[in-house]
Parts: C-alpha cells; structure tokens; sequence
C-alpha cells in the first residue's frame, strides 16, 4: 500500500504518517528531510524530485509524509491513498506553536545531517516562521485539497480527510483491512 499524509504545517501529518507506518510495519519516508539540507537550504527541484523517485522505488510500500504540491506527479503517480489531515484553523495553528516552542527549547536537530534546528527566533521572529507559514498556508491548502477530492486527474486515489482524532483509530483499521 502507497500512502501520502498531507496537510498544513502543524496539522499532525508526521505524526499521523509514522503511527500509519508503524501499524502498517511499512516504511516511513518524510518529505522535508528529503528537501532541507544544511544551513537551512532547500534542494534543487530536480535533485529533489531524484531523491523522491528512489525512496519511493525504494519499496513496494510506504507511508509518505509531505505536501510539496509541485511533486504531485512524482508522488501522485501511483498512490493508493491520500489522507488529509484538516483539523481546524485554530487547532492546527495551536499545534504549530506548541511544536514551534518545544523544538526551540529542545534543540533537537531536525533531520539528521543538516544541523537543521528550530529556534526562538526563527519560529517567533523570523520571515521563515513556520507559525506564519501555516497562517499564510492554511486556507489555500484546504481550497487546493477539496478541489483536489473532485479532480478527475485524482480518479485512481482513495482519499480520506481527517478533521477529529477520534477518526484516527477508524482510519487506521480501514487500512489495515485495505492492504
């Protein structure tokens, strides 16, 4: 099975994707530690597109946890399923902060290799936020996503849209039935 977790930054869709992963006991690929490089650096889109071909080739099933929306043909091509994480605004924004707040005050390098870690200032004071990112970003990700549930391009996906973890533990046996 062929899963992709997508939703605005602070949704939950990594911790989603890895729980999916985990009780599917299928491989969990996340798509920003295949993006950022040191320093902050983003990756070359066709470097990046490469590097998401080979983890994608790299089994025959996988949980992939990312929006990129530029990589849809790439991670698209032949998903099974797409689960929308769409919590609400305030929700999801919430969740943005307090994950902004503990890797600030934790330090833990993001994705092993790049130095990558999240502070204060970056989160709070910084045109790079992630919190004003997921400001700038919630409501066209939800205008694309609904869109995206009613394009004909997307007839071969079987998409589920979360909005209350309670539909999480539903989700997770559907799949388990599904594979």
């Amino acid at each position: 099975m062929k899963i992709n977790v997508i939703g605005t930054s602070g949704s939950g869709k990594s911790t989603l994707a890895k729980q999916i992963a985990t009780e599917l006991a299928i491989p969990y690929i996340e798509m920003d530690r295949l993006y950022w490089r040191p320093d902050w650096q983003g990756t070359p889109d066709d470097v990046f597109q490469e590097n998401l071909e080979q983890a994608l080739h790299a089994s025959p099933d996988w949980v992939l946890d990312g929006n990129y929306n530029r990589t849809r043909p790439v991670k698209w091509r032949n998903v099974d399923v797409v689960v929308w994480v769409d919590y609400g605004f305030t929700r999801t924004l919430w969740q943005a902060v307090t994950r902004a707040i503990k890797r600030a005050w934790h330090q833990h390098e993001l994705w092993p290799g790049t130095g990558n870690k999240e502070s204060f200032r970056r989160a709070f004071l910084s045109k790079e936020s992630i919190i004003i990112w997921t400001i700038k970003t919630w409501r066209n990700n939800r205008t694309r996503y609904e869109a995206d549930l009613q394009d004909p391009r997307y007839a071969h996906i079987r998409f589920v849209r979360i909005t209350r973890r309670g539909q999480v533990k539903t989700l997770i046996a559907s799949l388990k039935a599904y594979s």
